[in-house]
């Protein structure tokens, strides 16, 4: 496992962050992304996707599920499962199917079901700090 800690100052940061590593992504690549309500998770996939070379919308797939972008270098598929009930659910709406294709999958709150990420994964962490500032956010990329 490799870990590496970036110091987020301001959404701008997070951004370059994500669109670093989505400039960066390859085929068949599954990011988790984890972190408490409001600390920047659609943020994040928005810039992960500007890095893809997506350049509509980007929205929190909170009530879909699943958005599925094709604009891009890459098919992007955007999940966020903190709404779904277990892991037959999880399996019924697709998601090996995506997980396992050709494209990016970037999935939000994909700690409630660790155990359907594939043994390589990377994981996203975003945690605030409030002795560091408002906007501050500590971005944990560990790769597995």
């Amino acid at each position: 496992m490799k870990q590496t800690i970036i110091d987020s100052f301001s959404e701008e940061d997070t951004f370059r962050i994500a669109k670093e590593m989505g400039e960066k992504a390859y085929p068949g690549e599954v990011i988790s992304l984890v972190g408490d309500l409001g600390t920047g998770k659609t943020l994040f996939s928005k810039g992960f996707a500007e890095g893809l070379g997506i350049d509509e919308p980007i929205t929190s797939p909170t009530f879909t599920i699943l958005q599925i972008y094709e604009t891009g270098r890459l098919p992007f598929y955007h999940f966020d499962v903190y709404r779904i009930g277990s892991l037959e659910e999880l399996e019924d709406m697709g998601y090996y199917e995506y997980v396992d294709g050709k494209g990016v999958s970037l999935i939000e709150w994909a700690d409630l079901f660790e155990e359907s990420l594939p043994k390589n994964h990377i994981e996203v962490k975003i945690e605030k700090d409030l002795e560091k500032g408002f906007d501050y956010r500590r971005v944990s990329i560990c790769e597995f």
